[in-house]
C-alpha cells in the first residue's frame, strides 16, 4: 500500500513541476520581448526536456550544466535533433551509445573523491612538453 501511495505522490510531484514548467514557457510565448525569436514554442519545448533529463540526472547524482546535457541529447540522436524521447533515453542508459553518460558519470564519481588543485600549475620546461 506504501509503495502505491509513493507513486501517486512521485506521479503528483512530476505533474507539478511539468505544469510550472509549461506556465513559464507560456509566459515566454505571450511575452512581447521574445515575439521575434525563430521557432520559440520548439525552443521551449526544448529547453523544458533539458530541464527535466537534467533534474533527473541530478537525482541519480550527477549534475550536469546545460551545455553537457545538450552534448549527450546530441550523442543520442546523431546532432538531428535538441530533445530525446523516453525511449531514446532508455536506449541511451542501456545500449552501447551511452559513452558521453559514462564519462559524464565517471567524472562525477571520479571529482567526488579528490581535491581540486589549488594555486597556479607546477612550472615545466620545454624538453617535458608532449
Amino acid at each position: 500500500v506504501s509503495e502505491t501511495r509513493g507513486g501517486k505522490a512521485f506521479g503528483l510531484l512530476k505533474a507539478r513541476q511539468e505544469r510550472r514548467l509549461a506556465e513559464i514557457n507560456r509566459e515566454f510565448l505571450c511575452d512581447q520581448k521574445f515575439s521575434d525569436e525563430e521557432n520559440l514554442p520548439e525552443k521551449l519545448a526544448a529547453f523544458k526536456d533539458l530541464m527535466s533529463l537534467k533534474r533527473m540526472m541530478e537525482k541519480l547524482g550527477v549534475p550536469k550544466t546545460h551545455l553537457e546535457m545538450k552534448k549527450m541529447i546530441s550523442e543520442v540522436t546523431g546532432g538531428v535533433s535538441d530533445t530525446i524521447s523516453y525511449r531514446d533515453f532508455v536506449n541511451m542508459m542501456l545500449g552501447k551509445r551511452s559513452a558521453v553518460l559514462k564519462v559524464m558519470m565517471f567524472e562525477g564519481k571520479a571529482n567526488e573523491g579528490s581535491p581540486k588543485p589549488v594555486g597556479p600549475p607546477p612550472e615545466r620546461d620545454i624538453a617535458s612538453l608532449p
